[in-house]
């Protein structure tokens, strides 16, 4: 069975991999605006009431296990039989075990087929979805671009595709691409990956450019200074610029990360990681770049006591006296 064989996609509709391409290739190098949104289903996935995720967890995924099921157990189905198949049934958007289970159980050739068509052809995102969660299954190296495009569409295909490439040799390399191009909800996904891999590889990112000012970044912020090491780099003596200026972007996160991630008050670094980024920020001297890092003097955290990050002498304390600009609390 080739990719392209079976039943087209209904009708003239884009397929949202073509979607995807339409607005990645003008600007290769850059996020895809607003995610991609609408996508090209927008107007049916809102005038359909959307199944809801079933109130016991354990359950969701089974429904779309057992359409799974039946198409497999069907040596003649074609892949496209599966676009519009799912509309009535919930389609978990993270990885799946029911759905795994589903994908293990079959042929592993068919499996990548359908997968691979689905997120090539698909034109609804729950049969896209679909496609990416067989792929996680069984995809090889030979994938890694596919998954990565449809993984610009991150708000809702970053979690598989995150997990996709989690798993495939130089996976790294691939999540970086990828980070490299998302903001919002999908930079939660694939940098959370990226920690998880632990790859040396991909330290040097994660120094200069993990957090890009999202809110979301909250939910990382304490991931990234544990993989990165960045204890050891910012008291170190090989620290450029970029790191200076992440550093202090990531501090700045700290101070509002409570119930979302690790706070200043939690990090154990935190204060060696404080007085040798105030060294760094004054041998720059005042500039515009650092303005914002500076912010991080008044923005303590509500529970930095317990640190005793007030006490007399601590890095803490010493920031709004001694950085020219910050505000004062």
């Amino acid at each position: 069975m080739s990719e392209t064989a079976g039943m087209q996609p209904p009708g003239s509709r884009m397929s949202l991999f073509e979607h995807v391409l339409r607005l990645h290739l003008p600007a290769p190098d850059e996020a895809l605006p607003r995610d991609g949104e609408p996508y090209p289903d927008d107007a049916l996935h809102r005038r359909r009431s959307r199944p809801k995720a079933p109130e016991d967890r354990h359950t969701a995924g089974k429904d779309a296990a057992l359409v799974l099921d039946a198409y497999f157990a069907r040596t003649a189905a074609q892949p496209g039989e599966l676009v519009g198949a799912f509309h009535d049934v919930y389609v978990p958007i993270h990885p799946n075990a029911h759905i795994t289970a589903a994908a293990e159980g079959a042929d592993r050739r068919r499996v990548h087929q359908t997968g691979s068509w689905l997120v090539r052809h698909g034109t609804d995102r729950d049969s896209v979805t679909m496609g990416l969660a067989l792929l996680s299954a069984v995809a090889t190296a030979d994938d890694v671009t596919l998954i990565r495009t449809i993984g610009l569409l991150s708000n809702h295909f970053g979690p598989l595709a995150a997990h996709t490439l989690e798993r495939l040799p130089r996976g790294t390399d691939a999540l970086l691409w990828l980070a490299d191009r998302v903001t919002g909800w999908g930079r939660v996904y694939v940098v959370e990956a990226l920690c998880r891999l632990d790859d040396p590889t991909a330290r040097p990112w994660l120094l200069r450019r993990a957090c890009d000012g999202d809110f979301l970044n909250a939910y990382f912020v304490g991931e990234v200074a544990r993989t990165a090491r960045l204890h050891e780099v910012v008291t170190g003596p090989c620290v450029d610029e970029e790191i200076t200026d992440h550093t202090g972007r990531l501090l700045l996160v700290m101070t509002y990360s409570q119930g979302m991630g690790v706070t200043l008050a939690r990090y154990p670094h935190a204060e060696a990681v404080l007085a040798a980024h105030l060294r760094h920020l004054e041998r720059s001297g005042p500039s515009a770049r650092p303005i914002l890092h500076r912010r991080v003097a008044g923005e303590q955290p509500g529970d930095t006591r317990r640190r005793g990050f007030d006490r007399p002498g601590s890095a803490m304390a010493a920031l709004p006296g001694r950085l020219p600009g910050s505000p004062r609390t």
